[in-house]
């Protein structure tokens, strides 16, 4: 079968597509023919080596597809079934074998595509919506990165609750974009964020600000928020925030801080099957529109790292084995 790796750290050059064996489950795992392929920002922190990984590596987390084979003991799952996944490594590939309480099963009505577009990005989005900080009707955020893969979900989602929309994003377009997408008003990332999250909430500042891009973006997160109000941290895209005092949140009003990651908040086969149910409703009623705004062929990897750093995309980005 096919399947991308890294022998070494680096650039997107470093991604090889190969000839491997196909492998086969062991007890309790299931063989996944994959139909479609997420790509998401994570996998560029694994093959720049941001996040270690032990070499030689394959790619990816996140794909869905069609049950070919269960292992011994296997229960959540039958061969002809469909289901996704997240968290896992070797998703840049034609199959995976991935442990049976870590996939889960797609609706009908739900296609593949969109299922491998929103493990990862789905997911996170019901993690920050509803999991990390009670928010209410009427309530402001800034949402950086609004028209990313995150930011297109997380926009709709808090939308939905009600909840008014600060969005940042680095082009006219990507404006146009967000606010098609549940922001209520649309900042460029070259413009003072800080300035434009005061006059959004007459001067208050927001409850929460959602921070994908890290160092590039951390003062101005900070000087967007409210007294007591919530800066989450949830990625890296300009790299990681540098070591800072307390004191600065004191100072800054009593502000909190957070560094989610996915995996905490679905640590159990019953955790993730709750995440992934109330996102797929989300879904299938409607109210979630997912937009995957880029597909290559599993080949073209290193293409699609090179788009994703260079922010030329929207939405999701997915690999078609």
């Amino acid at each position: 079968m096919k399947q991308v790796r890294i022998a070494q750290t680096g650039g997107p050059e470093m991604m090889e597509l190969l000839d491997v064996d196909k492998p086969s489950p062991g007890p309790g795992e299931i063989l996944l023919r994959h139909e479609a392929i997420g790509v998401n920002f994570i996998d560029t922190y694994h093959r720049s080596g941001l996040y270690p990984r032990t070499l030689p590596a394959p790619m990816g987390i996140e794909a869905a597809g069609v049950v070919e084979a269960v292992g011994a003991n296997v229960t959540r799952f039958r061969p002809g079934e469909r289901a996704a996944y997240n968290a896992q490594p070797g998703g840049y590939a034609e199959y995976n074998v991935v442990p049976e309480g870590r996939a889960v099963r797609i609706p009908d009505g739900v296609s593949s595509e969109i299922a491998a577009a929103v493990m990862l990005k789905g997911m996170t989005t019901e993690v920050l919506a509803r999991r990390i900080w009670p928010l209410s009707a009427g309530d402001a955020v800034l949402l950086h990165a609004a028209a990313g893969g995150v930011g297109l979900l997380l926009s709709q989602w808090l939308k939905h609750l009600g909840v008014r929309v600060l969005g940042v994003v680095s082009t006219p377009a990507k404006a146009e974009l967000a606010r098609a997408n549940g922001c209520e008003s649309v900042v460029l990332a070259d413009q003072d964020i800080a300035a434009a999250a005061r006059a959004f909430t007459n001067g208050r500042g927001v409850k929460i600000a959602y921070d994908s891009v890290g160092q590039a973006t951390f003062e101005a997160s900070l000087a967007s928020l409210a007294k007591r109000g919530l800066f989450c941290s949830y990625g890296n895209a300009s790299g990681p925030v540098e070591p800072f005092a307390p004191s600065r949140l004191q100072r800054a009003g009593s502000l909190f801080m957070t560094r989610p990651v996915l995996f905490d908040y679905t640590d159990t086969p019953a955790e993730l099957d709750q995440s992934s149910s109330a996102l797929f409703e989300m879904i299938s009623s409607g109210r979630l529109k997912v937009l995957i705004g880029q597909r290559r062929p599993l080949a073209e990897a290193r293409q699609a790292h090179e788009d994703l750093e260079a922010r030329r995309t929207s939405g999701a980005t997915i690999l078609i084995p």
